[in-house]
């Protein structure tokens, strides 16, 4: 018996590996906001934005998951101040995934102060592999 989001019943739904455009949300007063491309492939996170390049890796159970990035910046933002302008962040997540996208709360830590985030990614592109 097939359950609502394709999967055969007892069989766990998957964070699916493919192209997802995101929105990230500065919070705790800090002002900021990105908007961007991942590509989540079998673990692994790569990605970026204007500004700034993301890696990592994740892992996923029951709807939730969790991860870790590095993020470092690719381009000058000139007239601008980034919040993570100029040093290397490393960041962690944690939410709920389906089989269309995704949520996660996040931390990264910016020099000596701790920045946390909410994101929405959207899956636009799926990877299918041949079978």
């Amino acid at each position: 018996m097939s359950g609502e989001d394709g999967t055969e019943a007892g069989e766990e739904t998957k964070v699916t590996n493919g192209l997802y455009i995101f929105d990230i949300e500065m919070r705790d007063g800090k002002r900021g906001q990105a908007r961007g491309v991942v590509v989540l492939c079998d673990g692994r996170i790569m990605g970026g934005d204007s500004f700034f390049y993301y890696t990592g890796s994740y892992t996923f159970r029951n709807g939730k998951w969790r991860g870790d990035m590095i993020v470092n910046q690719h381009t000058e933002a000139v007239g601008r101040t980034l919040a993570f302008g100029g040093r290397e962040v490393t960041c962690g997540f944690s939410g709920d995934y389906s089989a269309g996208g995704a949520e996660v709360d996040g931390m990264a830590l910016v020099g000596k102060t701790t920045v946390t985030f909410t994101a929405r990614l959207t899956l636009k592109d799926p990877i299918v592999r041949p079978v």
